[in-house]
């Protein structure tokens, strides 16, 4: 395979830019206002005397903002990938002379030395090279599509995958997973020390898709829900209430949404129904464009239980009854629990005839928190040494 840059194909993905690499980048960037923060307010002197009137005026200004602000991006990218270019070259340029650790460290060291003189502010410490040596010799016989990930993917995040993964299945989907929904390094180590790759690919998905709905319909369903959900975005470091966990849900509900997946749309928390004079109140509601279904999700912070299946076979009902569109696929539950037993689980479906999957969702324990703030202050120190 050509041993090309894995960031000379122009890239679609979202990323946040490495903050050495910015601070590098933007001595040479043009010193325009396109880095600088757009106010958010109108001006007060704005030229009102013309036929454009106020809301016109709004709508330019807003548009404005909008060119401004993917300019920004832009050049954010154009930072990022830079940035991953040299160090692919770098380290390239040390896997070909094969210099190695051992004979080879007072190579680095010099070279380290004489270039922190030429540029200061680009990380080139002996062990950053190292590193670099290691992204290349890592991934410069990978697939385009591993390349394409990485190549994007912020510079510390890289690290932390060569560290912690070495199967390259595994390093796609957590460079995939960090890029889709912007998980920062906190996260990404998170999700590792979850092994959220075993758990995507082995994990036991408990439903009752197959007897419940058509074949094409359950097969499908059973794409769009995990059988675990990664809830560390959070930051819940001791128990809590249901209450609380949902309101913290709702505080972060676009980061829910990405963990859930494509084709989620958020309705609402504590959806009203109202049946024969009662009142009932859905945890969660979303409808997903691809199945055409509302779909209800129940939080409960302890482990599962069968009167749990019950209760939202009562909220399918309800839905499908009230709020279900004339075109639109039935309703599907989930019950979210901090536990589950898959033969409980399973007793417990085996006669209910509404679409219901129970599903656990992972937090992080307050010493893995410890942990993970010890290791990347150290880490940090070891980046600048």
């Amino acid at each position: 395979m050509s041993q090309s840059s894995p960031v000379e194909t122009k890239y679609n993905n979202g990323y946040h830019c490495n903050t050495i690499i910015t601070r590098w980048a933007t001595n040479n960037l043009p010193k325009s206002g396109i880095l600088n923060k757009p106010k958010a307010k109108l001006f007060t002197n704005a030229p009102m005397s013309n036929p454009m009137i106020k809301e016109q005026y709004t709508e330019l200004f807003q548009a404005a903002v909008t060119e401004i602000q993917s300019a920004r991006l832009h050049l954010a990218r154009q930072i990022n990938t830079s940035a991953m270019q040299v160090y692919w070259n770098l380290g390239k340029l040390l896997a070909e002379r094969k210099i190695e650790k051992g004979h080879g460290a007072g190579v680095v060291n010099q070279l380290s030395a004489d270039l922190k003189k030429e540029f200061p502010d680009m990380g080139l410490s002996p062990r950053n090279l190292w590193n670099m040596k290691r992204y290349y010799e890592r991934y410069y016989q990978a697939d385009t599509k591993l390349l394409q990930l990485v190549a994007v993917l912020p510079w510390g995040h890289n690290l932390l995958l060569l560290d912690k993964i070495q199967i390259l299945d595994a390093v796609e989907f957590y460079a995939n997973e960090a890029l889709t929904k912007g998980w920062s390094r906190d996260l990404l180590l998170n999700a590792i020390k979850m092994d959220s790759y075993g758990g995507a690919y082995n994990g036991l998905k408990i439903n009752n898709f197959a007897q419940t709905l058509p074949p094409a319909h359950a097969e499908y369903a059973n794409e769009v829900f995990k059988s675990t959900y990664n809830l560390g975005f959070l930051g819940v470091t001791q128990p809590v209430k249901e209450t609380e966990l949902e309101n913290r849900l709702i505080a972060k509900i676009r980061d829910f949404i990405l963990e859930l997946g494509k084709g989620f749309s958020f309705i609402g928390n504590q959806y009203r129904l109202e049946y024969n004079g009662k009142e009932y109140f859905v945890d969660m509601l979303f409808f997903h464009r691809g199945l055409r279904s509302l779909v209800a999700i129940e939080l409960k912070i302890g482990s599962f239980k069968a009167e749990y299946v019950g209760k939202m076979n009562l909220y399918l009902s309800l839905l499908n009854r009230l709020e279900k569109g004339e075109h639109e696929s039935p309703s599907i539950g989930i019950i979210l629990c901090a536990d589950k037993d898959h033969l409980d689980v399973e007793i417990a479906l085996q006669d209910i005839n509404k679409p219901i999957g129970v599903a656990e969702y992972q937090l992080l324990p307050k010493e893995a928190l410890q942990n993970l703030v010890v290791n990347e202050i150290k880490a940090s120190e070891r980046e600048n040494e």
